[in-house]
């Protein structure tokens, strides 16, 4: 049996803003911590291992609450936006 379509993604579009203030906290704990931010979420994404987030400042449990396609389709829908 061959499937000949593109299935598509969808995710809510409604979240953006609340994506944006998660990863803003997760970043800015990260690196009042002294991690560098940018490699530590990108760890965390990669593997979705949380403890490349610090549980400083409630980090880890805010990153927690995204869903990591959610994640990965607004950094890819903001970088490619600009």
């Amino acid at each position: 049996m061959e499937i000949d379509f593109t299935r598509k993604f969808s995710l809510n579009e409604d979240r953006g803003e609340e994506i944006k203030a998660i990863l803003t906290a997760v970043y800015n704990a990260l690196q009042e911590k002294g991690y560098n931010p940018i490699n530590q979420i990108v760890g965390y994404i990669l593997s979705e291992d949380p403890t490349y987030i610090t549980n400083y400042n409630n980090a880890r449990s805010l990153i927690r609450k995204l869903d990591r396609d959610e994640l990965l389709q607004e950094l890819v829908k903001k970088y490619l936006a600009d």
